[in-house]
């Protein structure tokens, strides 16, 4: 049964010995069905909760407002996290699934707001692959992350995100104590199987 939580989003339970959720959120212009895909393969036992973004830019959804390429709206991502946060932990209660135990798959502008949850609202992932992620924004507050495991897989060719900026948000999470892998692919901005491969191995040794 899926339940109005809010966001469009599709919802597969765990298989019987999993207690994991990959929550998966999609990059600019995708939505729920997009990377659905890529969460089997990253761990075909584990629950899937897919969520489409609110944000609309050109009819494109998103998860937050950007000002210009790489020019977050910081206000509206504060805002769109914790209701992205909140979405998480009511459907923990509505779907039955351990909210501690849930790890982000997150593409471009999923991987951007999965670490705004890491740094705002750490408590509803236990880590996250975040696929082309940027630093969304410079935490003021910090959390103790000793307990949350980031794998993070950038393109050396990417136009979009500088290899400092992905650098320094390897180096923010590792500050906070969480345990970061930061994988760099002979790839630009788009994604590639052999990284999909070595997140999962990744994922496997948790």
């Amino acid at each position: 049964m899926k339940h109005d939580l809010g966001f469009n989003h599709l919802y597969q339970a765990a298989k019987a010995g999993s207690t994991r959720t990959i929550l998966v959120l999609h990059g600019t212009g995708g939505d729920e069905n997009s990377l659905f895909p890529i969460a089997e393969a990253l761990d075909p036992n584990a629950g899937v909760l897919s969520v489409r973004g609110k944000v609309l830019e050109n009819g494109a959804p998103r998860f937050f407002r950007r000002l210009a390429e790489g020019v977050f709206d910081l206000e509206d991502l504060t805002v769109r996290t914790h209701e992205l946060a909140d979405f998480i932990e009511s459907a923990g209660t509505a779907y039955g699934f351990d909210v501690e135990n849930v790890v982000a798959a997150g593409y471009s502008n999923g991987a951007n707001i999965a670490a705004s949850l890491l740094f705002l609202r750490p408590s509803v992932l236990a880590g996250g692959v975040l696929l082309r992620a940027m630093v969304p924004f410079e935490p003021k507050v910090k959390h103790d992350l000793s307990t949350k495991r980031v794998f993070l897989s950038e393109g050396k060719h990417d136009p979009l995100v500088p290899h400092d900026n992905a650098e320094h948000l390897a180096h923010l999470l590792r500050e906070q104590g969480a345990e970061v892998t930061l994988r760099w692919n002979d790839l630009d901005h788009r994604l590639g199987r052999g990284e999909i491969d070595a997140a999962r191995d990744w994922l496997v040794r948790a």
